[in-house]
C-alpha cells in the first residue's frame, strides 16, 4: 500500500447519463480528475424545497488531488443542471502506491 497524501474521491450526482458523461469527460480532459466512474441506475430519496423527492440519478466518482477540489466544484457547478449539485470530497487514506503516483501525474 502506498500513502501519497492529499488525494480525494469526489462524489457527484447528476440527473442522467448524458450529463454524467459530459461532466466526467470535462474533468478528465481538463486534468481536474485522473479517472471518473459513472454508475447509472441509482435511486435517490432527498428533501428539496420542503418536499421529499424519489428520483433516478447517476453517480460520478472522481479521483483527484485534494488541492483541485475547489476547481472541480466550480467546474461542476458551471456544467450541472441542478441549482445545488452534490459535490462531496472524501479523503483517500490509503491506496496502491502505483495508482496514487499515476493519479498525481495525470492531474493538475
Amino acid at each position: 500500500m502506498g500513502n501519497l497524501t492529499n488525494n480525494v474521491v469526489v462524489f457527484i450526482t447528476v440527473p442522467n447519463e448524458e450529463e454524467a458523461s459530459k461532466i466526467a469527460k470535462t474533468l478528465v480532459e481538463e486534468r481536474l480528475a485522473g479517472c471518473v466512474n459513472i454508475i447509472k441506475n441509482m435511486r435517490s430519496i432527498y428533501s428539496w424545497q420542503g418536499k421529499i423527492h424519489d428520483e433516478p440519478e447517476v453517480l460520478l466518482i472522481a479521483k483527484t488531488q485534494s488541492r483541485l477540489f475547489d476547481n472541480i466544484s466550480k467546474r461542476v457547478k458551471e456544467l450541472h443542471t441542478y441549482t445545488v449539485p452534490e459535490i462531496i470530497g472524501v479523503p483517500i487514506v490509503e491506496g496502491s502506491y502505483d495508482y496514487l503516483k499515476w493519479l498525481k501525474e495525470v492531474t493538475g
